[in-house]
């Protein structure tokens, strides 16, 4: 059985993974209190036709701080048991939280009398730390829509790959800030910028000119050389950590030409690896 653990910050669109999985025929279920994980896990295993089957649990804050912090022991218990277990941490920024809260008017589950929305975000973050620290993959939704979210989702989790391991590479710019969730970041602004060619400005690089033009180019050649290289000698190793994610993010300045551009050629050369593949281009979706 597969069991996929959904957490992370109220507003940071727990329901919204959950719905995805449904989707794609995963049997959910939704705040579930952590002193049941193990029975539940143990029980739906048993059942014939959950054998070898995706199930996805949500689990809040509304658990008991004391519950909360058995999270860990629990986990290794149930891998104990040849349960195969991957934990998804949503999370996203105050300012992003406080908007989405004040939009739709939905009360933050631990706010209330003497408790304001921003320390009930807070509060929450310190709870769900013991999630936190066991997770697998995170995903910043503070720049994601419902729809983005939904893809993300489902192109880790909704098609399963034999080999475990799921790499992600993002391109993105820097004048918009850097995801939260990359484990490694890497600047491409030192690289010619197609910008300033005003037959390239409107393009991307996605765009057989951009290409053109950045093939041409021998330092961003050099660059993606070294780049693919550290990737390819790398993989192996946090594979071999039992890392079931990585996240690989690519900057320019507007997330827009370079970023993209490799971004692209390393998906294009790094497809034939025995791992699930997942790009992004943030500023242009």
């Amino acid at each position: 059985m597969n069991l996929v653990i959904i957490s992370g910050l109220s507003g940071s669109g727990k329901s919204i993974a959950l719905h995805a999985l449904e989707d794609v025929d995963f049997y959910c279920i939704d705040n579930l209190p952590v002193s049941l994980l193990d029975a539940f896990a143990t029980e739906i295993s048993k059942q014939p036709q959950n054998q070898g089957g995706n199930v996805a649990v949500g689990i809040d804050a509304r658990n008991h701080p004391n519950q909360l912090s058995r999270f860990p022991e629990i986990i290794n218990g149930l891998k104990s048991k040849d349960i195969h277990c991957k934990i998804l941490f949503l999370q996203a920024d105050n300012g992003t939280l406080l908007k989405r809260f004040s939009e739709t008017r939905r009360k933050h589950p631990l706010s209330g009398k003497g408790t304001p929305l921003a320390d009930a975000i807070e509060m929450e973050r310190r709870l769900l730390t013991p999630i936190a620290a066991n997770a697998d993959l995170f995903i910043d939704t503070s720049r994601t829509n419902v729809h983005q979210l939904r893809d993300l989702v489902m192109e880790c989790h909704g098609k399963p790959d034999s080999s475990g391991f799921s790499l992600l590479l993002r391109s993105f710019g820097y004048k918009h800030g850097i995801p939260a969730d990359a484990d490694f970041v890497f600047d491409a602004r030192c690289l010619p910028n197609p910008y300033w060619q005003p037959s390239l400005r409107a393009l991307t690089g996605m765009d057989r000119k951009v290409i053109e033009y950045l093939d041409g180019e021998a330092i961003a050649q050099e660059y993606y050389r070294h780049l693919h290289r550290f990737l390819t000698e790398w993989i192996p190793h946090f594979r071999a950590d039992n890392r079931s994610y990585l996240t690989i993010a690519i900057g320019c300045t507007g997330g827009q030409h370079r970023s993209v551009y490799l971004v692209e050629k390393l998906a294009q050369h790094l497809a034939g690896q025995p791992l699930e593949l997942v790009k992004r281009h943030r500023e242009l979706e």
